[in-house]
């Protein structure tokens, strides 16, 4: 296939593009820069500027472009830039989709979204057909997917990742823990029952390549592992994989002050499941913790 991709540099996005060119799939990477190499195309998407016959090349268009959630401590700067580089990125890319003449469009867009969609859930699963929850990632979340709108309604197939948390060494919400833990000044965070929805990085590459090829799959897809746990079991089986206590446990007050607005989010619960992934048949290489976190430690 030839695929458009938007946020290839990313922590998910040069996993994907990795394993996709070695599968013998063609990607061009939009980037906001002047162009480098011969598989790169300029956009802006802050001024909704990304040239029609770019994307009329493609076979499927992967927009996983966002600035970074846990990147910066919030404020209300950060938090514009959170929602604007998702909705302009994603308008920019669904407009020019719809506009194109039917035989020109792609066939599928996967646009990333968000477990954030559902807010705090606590103890309760949620699958895909849940409303939208309350807070801040979750109203980004909403406008996020419906940008999505102009391409669904030109007839095109979109696919809504609900994005849980990946696991890898290297980058998302496992990388800042793997420091402290190994010094022994780590634990869990707040209660520690809060349900954190984690994926593992094979698992999520996986599932992408799954989803393109599903021609009966649109809508919200949750990626995430069918084995939701707590923190607290996230804590201790991290712990024992890198040999290390986990007895220091991390009070809210103290992620407030690091984490700024973001500590909410982290201390709120999401026992999100794969409903549609498993009903489609999705085969899960690491369905549980254990195997998924030595995968992410070792890979």
């Amino acid at each position: 296939m030839r695929i458009l991709m938007a946020g290839a540099s990313g922590f998910l996005g040069t996993r994907l593009t990795d394993r996709l060119t070695t599968g013998g799939h063609q990607v061009t990477r939009l980037v906001r820069r002047p162009p480098r190499a011969a598989d790169e195309r300029q956009w802006n998407p802050s001024a909704a500027q990304l040239d029609p016959a770019v994307v009329a090349q493609a076979d499927a268009v992967v927009n996983l472009a966002g600035a970074g959630v846990a990147d910066k401590r919030w404020n209300d700067q950060y938090k514009q830039l959170i929602r604007s580089s998702r909705v302009d990125s994603t308008t920019t890319l669904a407009v020019t989709i719809a506009g194109l003449p039917e035989s020109d469009r792609p066939k599928v867009l996967l646009n990333s979204s968000a477990v954030g969609w559902y807010g705090d859930t606590g103890d309760r699963t949620v699958e895909e057909d849940a409303p939208a929850g309350e807070g801040f990632l979750a109203d980004v979340c909403r406008v996020w997917e419906a940008a999505t709108r102009p391409a669904e309604d030109a007839g095109v197939r979109v696919v809504r990742l609900r994005i849980g948390l990946p696991l890898h060494r290297d980058g998302g919400m496992l990388k800042p823990q793997l420091l402290p833990m190994r010094l022994g000044i780590s634990g869990k965070l707040g209660s520690g029952r809060q349900w954190w929805p984690w994926i593992s990085m094979e698992d999520w590459l996986g599932a992408s390549l799954f989803l393109l090829d599903s021609d009966e799959i649109a809508g919200p897809v949750n990626m995430v592992g069918p084995a939701p746990s707590t923190n607290a079991e996230f804590t201790r089986e991290l712990a024992r994989q890198l040999h290390r206590p986990a007895i220091m446990p991390i009070p809210g007050v103290a992620l407030k002050v690091v984490l700024g607005g973001f500590s909410t989010e982290v201390l709120h619960s999401g026992r999100v499941l794969p409903g549609v992934l498993t009903r489609a048949g999705y085969s899960f290489r690491h369905p549980d913790l254990r195997s998924a976190l030595a995968a992410a430690l070792t890979e």
